[in-house]
């Protein structure tokens, strides 16, 4: 099964990603774990053939990113797009006040999403409205943010755009360190838009967020609770479910790629199936079941059978994958 960790480049939508990968394996099913906007990079799952079937179980996966919000400046679209549409006095924004402004998001439960969302209203996106000058009344979602790091503060040309994991640590990726392995490579070119004032204060942040929250609504309402606008300068998604960056290679590399393990990319409590089992479950029947909730569901070799949910001792096959995966 196909599925592959692409370290997408700047300035591609998520589709563009997928009619290249369409290109590169050879194949029209294509797609991918989760949207990822033109202006960020970073982890974006691409999924091929059979693996396509997983997507419905990556979208709705916890995120995490590296954010970078520069404050005193703020656009339609909450990102560098442009074109700026309010400034303000920026300069008593310091690191201790970004730092001060953080804890409070962690207790939030909901977000009012961007007006350039692709969240449907009346059958029509978010973004399609606002940019006919009509912008939707958006209410508020469902959003949570599961850790908040300030990572560096100072002005937008001067804060690292290039950052390395050791551990659980973010350090500014100065090139010194140890080179990664050639199936793991992070860029340190063009990770950022152009900036739209690089003299903007900008906080580099770490973010761990639950599906469906947006970071550039986090970078206005960061702005927002300290008194300016704000934008989102940069965004890196740094980990998509249980896949890092580490893990993703360039989208040029995708032919050559290792492909992921399907069964590792889902996340789930995994149960192993006898021959039978497997056979009763591929047929469309359901199973007695010793497990509460989902599960992936795997073969006497460990190879993905089906996603279940299960109650009452019964396990129901939400997707079954008929050949060995």
């Amino acid at each position: 099964m196909p599925a592959f960790a692409v370290d997408k480049p700047l300035g591609l939508t998520s589709h563009d990603v997928v009619a290249r990968a369409r290109r590169l394996l050879g194949t029209r099913r294509v797609g991918h774990g989760g949207t990822l906007d033109p202006l960020a990079t970073g982890v974006l799952v691409v999924l091929a053939e059979e693996a396509t079937k997983l997507s419905p179980y990556l979208t709705g996966s916890d995120k995490a990113y590296l954010a970078w919000v520069a404050f005193g400046l703020t656009t339609p679209t909450l990102d560098a797009e442009g074109p700026v549409t309010a400034r303000a006095d920026a300069s008593a924004v310091d690191a201790a006040a970004v730092a001060a402004a953080l804890p409070p998001f962690l207790a939030l439960s909901q977000q009012l999403p961007p007006a350039y969302a692709a969240i449907k209203q009346g059958g029509v996106k978010g973004y399609e409205a606002a940019r006919r000058g009509r912008p939707l009344d958006l209410p508020p979602r469902p959003a949570g943010y599961r850790r908040l790091q300030l990572l560096a503060f100072g002005p937008l040309a001067e804060v690292p755009s290039a950052w390395r994991r050791e551990g659980e640590a973010w350090l500014p990726d100065d090139g010194l360190a140890a080179p990664l392995p050639k199936a793991a490579p992070l860029p340190k070119a063009a990770l950022l838009p152009t900036p739209l004032d690089p003299g903007a204060p900008t906080a580099v942040v770490a973010l761990d967020v639950r599906s469906g929250t947006y970071v550039r609504a986090f970078a206005r309402d960061l702005g927002a609770a300290l008194g300016v606008p704000a934008h989102l300068a940069g965004l890196r998604r740094t980990r998509a479910g249980t896949v890092a960056l580490e893990a993703a290679g360039p989208l040029e590399a995708l032919t050559g790629a290792v492909p992921l393990d399907p069964v590792a990319l889902l996340g789930l409590p995994t149960v192993a199936l006898d021959a039978a089992a497997t056979a009763r479950v591929r047929d469309g029947q359901r199973l007695p079941a010793s497990f509460v909730g989902r599960a992936a569901l795997v073969d006497p070799q460990g190879r993905l059978v089906a996603v279940a949910d299960a109650a009452e001792g019964r396990a129901r096959p939400l997707r079954v994958w008929r050949a060995a995966v």
